[in-house]
């Protein structure tokens, strides 16, 4: 068990100062989270960039205390958790047409609601997940030490104004913004009746994805979108494309690289919802069992806490307050689905649903966040189990002729999303919290503050994002939106339920790649092998573009020689969170850097009409190469800081 610090007398925790930079950060890390989410199907941990942030903004107000620090990022790390959630789901509402844009009083209602839900659900888990049966939850411990490191914020504060101002500079570069450089290096050709396609995409942010995320992630990322470029498309080309008349009538004499886009995004990336269906049903049924004895032992310890007098660490949220907040957040929610649907009769199962998926997901999602981090957690193969499961059951209720039947079993996923990635999220922290000798109680409520705030701005940055580049598929307005992977797939499998027309056998033949994945995964795991093969990591892969998985990839490599340069053992995760705590606030700065210069940029893009509003003569723009030769240089120089020997 670990061991914790008792304070001997009471230390400053939920302090104005805390609650207010608290929420400013989270607003802020919710923005960028939002951007990189729907650019690359992604979201990152935010704990550690703003556990630093917090030490020299409060060192400068005359000193801070390592509680009120922690309590800086527990509610700042909300940032990432409401973001994933929102964007994960409720672009799926403008993609089915059901939203020309994002209604702030339901985004607010959604995300806000289903945010506090998480919180309130995760409560009872802590105890036997962080204290009993404790799991590693990797960025919480790694919080926790750069929180007991925090004498001398300085050098991090530098890396990340550095990295922050890079990110942010190529960003501006990019084709969104002065077009100098573009925004992927890509090529195709035909190689007979296959296509031969390589491109990867020049983003700074996403090599730093891949920095934090690891090799191994990386691999199997890349692996995925190898199978589905490098394999599954040349052979639809050379063999199927012609027994599908109409895309081989809208295809005839276009380039390869066009040939190769069409064929994947009609047909190959389904491969990739296979894959994730079977991934999420896999995750829900291998987990079973710790889950069950999870949730009994943390109830039983929130009864016999009530009744006694509990140590200040060691005090959660009291469970008849609890329960009041609960019924307090689903009556609106139950109001919410019934002006969707105006039914009763199926608005109140709607309610139950997601009360019952809130709390079951959000005890997933804690778990594999103590097993596998915040930023790794699975967040959308939950989503969609929950959207079958809903949708089967609305089915039976309304029909599979239902007009709003889809509309129904997104706003189900949509809560529920929400409520599992904070509820994660709440967990991770309180690791942290714990190791540092916090006040649960206090850290619950800063989450649930800042969950609350960053849902406060999430259907304005929402607007701002899909009028400047748009959202989901490609239109004459915007050839190059936002892709918006897992709101896509969402609405998808949704409209796919409710009579709408999905490629049923690749998904099939998906969901055998999954089953091969996770077989591999387990024999992996009985040889006790350091390398894992995660299911829903290879389905991102198989879903996401090929040029989007190659930085993530390149990050991961640069990660794997950092530490060989240290000479540690790689899976000793101490000395690699350690080790890697430059490198990672180096790719934090970029990816925030990155992100708040997109949505900078979107503001004169909107107020102008003009995708081209800021870009330079076409005598400034660049080709590709010079694209590439500033990636490799910024790959570099994350290289270089992460391996200096006084940042570790």
């Amino acid at each position: 068990m670990n061991s914790q610090p008792v304070a001997t007398q009471p230390v400053a925790q939920l302090t104005a100062r805390a609650v207010i930079l608290s929420v400013i950060l989270a607003v802020i890390l919710a923005a960028a989270n939002a951007y990189l989410g729907l650019f690359a199907g992604l979201t990152i941990a935010t704990a550690i960039p703003a556990a630093v942030v917090s030490m020299g903004v409060l060192r400068l107000l005359g000193g801070g205390t390592i509680l009120e620090n922690n309590i800086v990022q527990t509610g700042a790390s909300a940032g990432s958790s409401i973001a994933a959630g929102v964007i994960f789901t409720i672009p799926a509402l403008v993609i089915l047409g059901y939203w020309q844009d994002f209604r702030y009083s339901w985004v607010l209602a959604i995300a806000g609601l289903g945010g506090l839900l998480g919180v309130l659900f995760s409560v009872p888990l802590r105890r036997s997940m962080i204290v009993e049966d404790p799991l590693p939850f990797p960025e919480g411990k790694a919080a926790a030490e750069v929180l007991k490191a925090g004498e001398n914020p300085g050098p991090g504060l530098k890396i990340l104004g550095l990295s922050g101002a890079i990110g942010a500079f190529v960003k501006l570069a990019a084709e969104s913004g002065l077009r100098m450089i573009p925004d992927a290096a890509a090529g195709g050709t035909y190689v007979g009746k296959f296509i031969a396609y390589l491109g990867t995409n020049l983003s700074p942010a996403l090599l730093g994805v891949g920095y934090i995320v690891g090799l191994n992630v990386g691999i199997v990322v890349l692996s995925g979108s190898i199978l589905s470029w490098h394999i599954a498309i040349p052979l639809y080309n050379a063999f199927f494309l012609d027994g599908n008349t109409a895309l081989a009538a809208q295809l005839a004499g276009k380039d390869a690289v066009t040939t190769a886009f069409a064929i994947w995004s009609t047909q190959v990336r389904y491969l990739g919802v296979g894959t994730m269906l079977i991934g999420g049903v896999w995750t829900l049924f291998s987990l079973r069992k710790s889950l069950a004895s999870g949730i009994r032992s943390g109830l039983a310890a929130a009864r016999k806490g009530s009744g006694g007098v509990v140590a200040e660490t060691e005090r959660d949220l009291p469970m008849k307050w609890m329960l009041v907040a609960l019924v307090a957040f689903v009556v609106p929610l139950a109001l919410l689905y019934q002006a969707i649907v105006s039914n009763w009769g199926v608005s109140i199962p709607m309610t139950i649903i997601m009360i019952v998926a809130g709390f079951l997901f959000v005890s997933v999602s804690g778990y594999l966040a103590g097993l596998v981090g915040s930023s790794n957690n699975p967040v959308s193969g939950i989503t969609i189990a929950t959207i079958l499961f809903a949708s089967l059951v609305l089915v039976a209720l309304m029909g599979r002729d239902s007009q709003i039947g889809a509309v129904a079993a997104i706003m189900i996923g949509a809560v529920v999303c929400c409520a599992a990635a904070v509820g994660g999220d709440n967990l991770q922290d309180l690791k942290a919290g714990y190791l540092v000798g916090a006040t649960p109680w206090k850290q619950q409520v800063m989450l649930a503050i800042g969950a609350f705030s960053c849902a406060l701005i999430m259907a304005p940055v929402l607007n701002l994002l899909a009028t400047a580049y748009g959202i989901g598929a490609p239109t004459a307005e915007h050839p190059n939106p936002l892709a918006a992977p897992q709101a896509t797939l969402m609405a998808s499998v949704a409209k796919g339920m409710f009579g709408g027309h999905l490629p049923w056998t690749m998904i099939g033949i998906g969901a055998v790649i999954g089953a091969v994945v996770i077989a591999l995964d387990e024999w992996l795991k009985s040889r006790k092998s350091h390398f894992r093969v995660p299911v829903l990591a290879a389905a991102i892969g198989i879903y996401l573009p090929l040029e989007l998985m190659v930085p993530i990839f390149l990050g991961g490599l640069i990660a794997h020689f950092v530490e060989r340069s240290h000479g540690i053992d790689p899976h000793n995760e101490a000395e690699r969170d350690r080790v890697h705590r430059p490198g990672t606030l180096f790719s934090a700065g970029l990816i925030t850097g990155e992100a708040l210069m997109g949505i900078a940029i979107a503001i004169p893009i909107v107020v102008s009409e003009r995708a081209d509003v800021l870009a330079l003569p076409a005598s400034l723009h660049f080709n590709q190469w010079v694209g590439l030769v500033v990636l490799a240089l910024i790959g570099w120089l994350l290289y270089r800081v992460a391996t200096k020997r006084h940042a570790s």
